[in-house]
């Protein structure tokens, strides 16, 4: 890679969209993607605005969240055939789901997986993330050779963080990503102390780390991981809220916003080249 590109790589902004969740209802929000139609116009008019990372939750086809095999499948292929985009799938799935279920997620061959370093209050229930269940996922992603975003709520998390890499080694690659999801009610709170706080006591085996605000947090946050050298997450798995009175309509709104901001800042959106290369994507794609 020459000098130039390496520059541009350590000087742009990983976007990352999350464009459903498993938390709201279709009824609710019919603009929320959860049809496979819907994910792969989604994913492709989000690539377009800015986006290299798609960070997927998937339903089945009454709109509800779902971990069976056939619909994490045809969720990969269909985003993987029509776009670029470094795919990840969610290995949280809903709160209800069981930890045997959530341990069959890397059968549908993601790029990349989530990854809770714990367990953690989320709004009125309990995110189940034991370490056993922690470190079966993390060893068997190292073995598929998917490369998990380590997802921090907590500042308790980024000691979890510390205590996974010094048991199982780094992950396939060697560049350890990380994302703190913030706002969540009972978790970290969305601000830029407790965000910077979390960025301070990370490992120094982390080589990238990026950041999401829930709801009202979404635009202080994305200001302060900005600032501070992160990357972003944007999506309506996380707000659905454009501003106040305007629901956001679309996921490329929100992506389109961030990659704006990031080219104010003189960081402007990483290519989905630039981001395979910065978390050491096995590339899957057969076309």
């Amino acid at each position: 890679m020459s000098a130039m590109s390496t520059a541009r790589s350590v000087a742009s902004t990983l976007i990352t969209v999350a464009p459903t969740g498993a938390e709201t209802a279709k009824s609710d929000v019919p603009a929320l993607p959860t049809t496979p139609e819907e994910l792969v116009e989604t994913a492709v008019a989000c690539e377009r605005a800015g986006a290299a990372l798609i960070h997927i939750h998937v339903r089945d086809r009454e709109h509800q969240p779902t971990l069976e095999p056939a619909f994490l499948k045809e969720a990969v292929d269909g985003v993987r055939e029509a776009t670029d985009l470094v795919v990840q799938l969610s290995t949280g799935g809903a709160v209800t789901d069981p930890l045997d279920k959530r341990l069959t997620v890397l059968d549908a061959d993601p790029d990349s997986c989530s990854l809770t370093c714990g367990t953690t209050n989320f709004g009125d229930g309990v995110f189940l993330n034991p370490w056993g269940f922690m470190v079966d996922l993390y060893r068997q992603a190292q073995e598929r050779e998917v490369v998990p975003e380590f997802e921090l709520f907590e500042l308790g998390h980024v000691h979890a963080l510390r205590r996974l890499i010094d048991e199982c080694g780094l992950p396939y690659g060697g560049k350890v990503h990380v994302d703190f999801v913030t706002g969540v009610p009972g978790a970290m709170p969305g601000t830029p102390q407790a965000l910077l706080a979390g960025v301070a006591m990370l490992p120094p085996e982390v080589t990238s780390w990026s950041a999401t605000g829930i709801g009202r947090a979404h635009l202080p946050i994305v200001a302060a991981a900005l600032s501070a050298g992160g990357h972003l997450r944007v999506g309506m798995e996380d707000n659905l809220m454009y501003a106040r009175g305007r629901p956001v309509e679309h996921n490329r709104e929100l992506v389109a916003r961030a990659a704006d901001l990031a080219t104010v800042m003189q960081r402007p959106p990483m290519s989905t080249t630039e981001a395979r290369e910065a978390l050491a994507i096995k590339d899957r794609r057969t076309r």
